[in-house]
């Protein structure tokens, strides 16, 4: 088995150190700072694209154990092949890139439902709340269906329809407060490198009792994603664009670099 390359232990050791302290020293500290924020978010700031990478979700540690997992099994066969300089940029690069194409993403639909509660807030009425929770709430809880029940048995009351206007701002100003966290653009850009560079390598996954080729696991694990970033099901709260970014911007400067495909047994 080849041993770990520098930069890959680095960067490993890094976003543990980085987990512990915000964990259990700073108590959520560090991703309040550092947390990627939604552009139209007052607490968005630009070098959240790069320090978004080193933070994870502080309820378990299942998202930094599968991140950093991914990174020792894909990175250093990269790093080698690549040398650390090369290996770094392209980490960083994924993941920056990453982080824009989920941002941009993010602005178009908290647009969408920042004109939305303007256009409520001129015309507030049961079915226009209503029409509101379905196009923006993200779990019937969050809509507060009973709140909505009263406001239909008395549309005119001044305090529901004050209440109203109040509801639809604090679902808004929840939503463009939302942080993202995570290294899995990056760790999604070496998954698409190796699948590119390595296309026939033969993969023994989890679950699958039969190996799969490199290349179909990378298109399958794509089309998942983009899938589920479409779908955006409810209580799903994983950033699916991100990891579609991650992979984008990998093929992109992969086709830049002009690498030659390998085949690889």
């Amino acid at each position: 088995m080849l041993s770990i390359t520098p930069t890959v232990r680095n960067l490993i050791i890094l976003n543990i150190l980085f987990f512990v302290a915000d964990k259990y020293i700073l108590r959520g500290g560090l991703s309040y700072l550092f947390a990627l924020r939604p552009i139209l978010s007052s607490e968005f700031m630009p070098y959240q694209f790069v320090s978004y990478m080193f933070l994870h979700s502080l309820s378990d540690w299942g998202h930094i154990f599968g991140n950093m997992f991914g990174l020792f099994m894909f990175g250093p066969l990269l790093e080698r092949m690549w040398g650390p300089k090369k290996f770094l940029f392209f980490y960083f690069f994924t993941g920056i890139g990453a982080g824009l194409l989920f941002s941009a993403i993010g602005y178009f639909e908290i647009s969408q439902m920042r004109d939305a509660v303007e256009i409520y807030t001129q015309s507030p009425s049961p079915d226009a709340l209503l029409n509101f929770f379905t196009q923006h709430a993200q779990s019937l809880k969050e809509a507060n269906l009973g709140f909505l029940n009263d406001f239909e048995g008395n549309p005119d009351n001044t305090t529901y329809i004050k209440t109203s206007i109040d509801f639809v701002n604090d679902l808004y100003q929840r939503e463009i407060n939302i942080p993202m966290v995570g290294a899995s653009g990056a760790i999604f850009g070496i998954l698409m490198a190796f699948g590119f560079l390595f296309p026939n390598t033969e993969l023994f996954l989890l679950f699958v009792p039969f190996p799969i080729k490199a290349k179909y696991f990378v298109a399958m694990y794509g089309l998942f994603e983009l899938y589920s970033g479409i779908k955006s099901a409810q209580s799903d709260n994983v950033a699916h664009f991100a990891h579609i970014g991650g992979m984008l911007f990998a093929y992109i400067l992969l086709r830049y670099w002009g690498t030659q495909k390998q085949n690889f047994y």
